[in-house]
């Protein structure tokens, strides 16, 4: 790393530390050649390939913003956004890419979203998955009443 006093290419690290749940990393350097000290931070990026075949960053963010749209007029606040896409980045990042396709961030949304909101849920899917026709909203829907109904049939069975 270079120092940002003497420009001297080499420095040594003199403690790490993470920050922000493992996301970043704070670093204390010391140069070899004026030994003056500075701090960097690393962050690891975590990319998301458009259809286009542009990379962008991720960005939870976008995530929310997406699926606020998704739950217009529905009992959600923007707390819930965030804590939705916190758990999308955190199983993203969970796989170990360090790309990822954007469609993959689609699916990762449509699960912690039906557990959120079912209305949304369906919304979010009928766009995402390009929903054509009543069957595919019927059959999204019986799907859901199907897991709804075993959900139930399980807290009954655990209580």
């Amino acid at each position: 790393m270079r120092c940002p006093y003497c420009k001297h290419p080499d420095s040594r690290v003199v403690d790490s530390r993470e920050a922000e749940d493992g996301l970043l990393i704070r670093r204390r350097r010391s140069c070899q050649e004026c030994g003056k000290r500075f701090t960097t931070v690393e962050e690891s990026v975590l990319a998301v390939v458009k259809r286009s075949g542009v990379t962008e960053p991720f960005s939870r963010a976008k995530v929310a913003a997406g699926v606020r749209k998704a739950c217009q007029g529905r009992p959600v606040d923007d707390d819930a956004l965030a804590i939705l896409a916190k758990q999308v980045e955190d199983e993203i990042r969970a796989r170990g890419i360090a790309e990822i396709p954007s469609n993959e961030v689609g699916l990762a949304i449509l699960g912690p979203l039906r557990e959120l909101d079912e209305v949304a849920y369906l919304r979010f899917a009928s766009v995402y998955r390009s929903f054509e026709s009543l069957e595919d909203f019927a059959a999204e829907i019986a799907a859901l009443r199907a897991n709804g109904t075993a959900d139930a049939a399980h807290a009954a069975a655990t209580t």
